[in-house]
């Protein structure tokens, strides 16, 4: 068998032999042997469960996460393979934001109106990565990233598809002059929840980040101008706070 020292895995995968203690502390990764002086060596088992350990950390899956989903038993050549499954899955959707954003870049040249949802529909999601994660914390962010990359092509459109609707359907409320409190309000209100639920990995936001969401949307002109502007905003802004008092300890 053969097997590589710490030193050699660290150097060779660009990880520090730091972090690969740490992955054994956390019994992620162990190594194969330790030897009376301490150091540590790694077999081919060991590389194989490394392989797929980076793989999926390409995702952004938490530690814990890539442990729960790891097989000791997956050789070199199958974590290979799966790693490129992957591979080709986020191929295919970098094939599909190539094709919106060559609508969009047609749209602009001859003029033409697109709905703000179109214009960023070739957008990689991970533009929000850094607002997510100082807003709600790394679990937030990668939970939502989690959830999308497990997407095939037609279900990330499906979802894309949803989220228009659901923001279309409060927007037109809003233009419609709805008060916050009426039934027609409260009902989207719900069933915008069950949509924040659903981006966010499952974990239904409570009452504090309910209506720290609701706030940027008004406070910040991007979500505001998903919604009609400002005044349409707030207007959904209250919506969401009479519902929250009401279902939301």
């Amino acid at each position: 068998m053969t097997e590589w020292a710490i030193k050699d895995l660290a150097k060779a995968t660009g990880l520090t032999s730091r972090a690969l203690r740490h992955y054994e502390h956390i019994g992620l990764l162990h190594p194969s042997r330790v030897a009376s002086n301490g150091y540590r060596f790694y077999g081919d088992a060991e590389v194989a469960r490394l392989y797929r350990i980076l793989s999926l950390r390409a995702l952004e899956l938490p530690l814990p996460t890539i442990r729960r989903a790891l097989d000791d038993q997956t050789t070199l050549a199958d974590a290979i393979e799966g790693h490129l499954a992957l591979l080709e899955e986020r191929r295919e959707r970098i094939t599909e934001q190539i094709t919106d954003v060559r609508r969009v870049r047609d749209a602009v040249r001859k003029g033409r109106t697109m709905p703000i949802e179109d214009v960023f529909s070739g957008v990689d999601d991970s533009r929000y990565e850094k607002e997510v994660r100082t807003r709600w914390g790394d679990a937030a962010w990668e939970r939502s990233a989690k959830r999308r990359a497990e997407m095939s092509g037609e279900q990330r459109a499906d979802d894309d598809r949803r989220s228009r609707d659901v923001n279309a359907a409060l927007r037109a409320a809003a233009d419609d002059g709805e008060a916050p409190d009426s039934s027609r309000f409260q009902e989207l209100i719900a069933v915008h929840h069950r949509w924040v639920t659903e981006q966010w990995g499952g974990k239904a936001p409570n009452r504090a980040a309910y209506t720290g969401l609701a706030e940027m949307y008004v406070a910040d002109e991007r979500f505001a101008a998903v919604y009609g502007g400002e005044a349409n905003a707030a207007t959904i802004r209250d919506a969401i706070r009479i519902w929250t008092d009401a279902h939301l300890a």
